[in-house]
This record gives structure tokens, sequence and C-alpha cells, in this order.
């Protein structure tokens, strides 16, 4: 769980939104630190192979879809997500980006 500002935010509810999108390969919402809230939603994806989707258009995406507090204020793109020897998703190997890296 996040805690955004004393919002909780499920990054499950919003990886579920994420994936629904056609060019989304994987997704994984994890928590940002931020200085005025505590920890901001942050969104790590993978595109499908030849996507031309940018940050703000699935941005804009997700903001259709969950509540004003919920969308993640920060989207980067990478290659692949780090995963496990299962195939799971590992949160807690995602690098976070540097303010310049993500919208």
């Amino acid at each position: 769980m996040i805690l955004r500002g004393g919002y909780n935010v499920y990054p499950r509810e919003l990886e579920e939104v994420i994936y629904s999108h056609p060019d989304v390969l994987e997704a994984a919402v994890v928590a940002v630190p931020d200085a005025m809230l505590g920890e901001e939603v942050g969104a790590a994806i993978s595109l499908k192979p030849g996507s031309l989707e940018t940050a703000e258009s699935l941005q804009e995406y997700i903001k259709e879809r969950v509540a004003a507090y919920k969308y993640p204020r920060k989207i980067w793109f990478l290659d692949e997500l780090p995963k496990g020897p299962t195939g799971k998703i590992l949160k807690r190997e995602i690098a976070r980006p540097v303010a310049s890296d993500a919208i």
C-alpha cells in the first residue's frame, strides 16, 4: 500500500488499469519518496515492441479510470522489469527515477 498524503493507494488496483491498456506489456506500481506528501505513486512500465505511447498519454488513460488522488504522478519506462526465478516482478529491485527521468 502507498500512503499518498493520507490517502491509501493500492498498487494492484492501478496495475489492473494499466494492464488494460493495449500497448502495455508489464507494469509495477511502486511508492516514490516525496518531500511534501511522504510517498508519491509511481509506475514502472514496459511497453510492447513497436509501441509509441508516451508517459503523458498513459497518465491520461489511467486518470480517466481512477480517482484523482490515485493516478501515478511519476511514470517511467523500462525495457524489462526485474523478475525472480519464478517470473514474478520484483518491485523492490525496480530503480526509482531521478527527477529528470520521469514525468
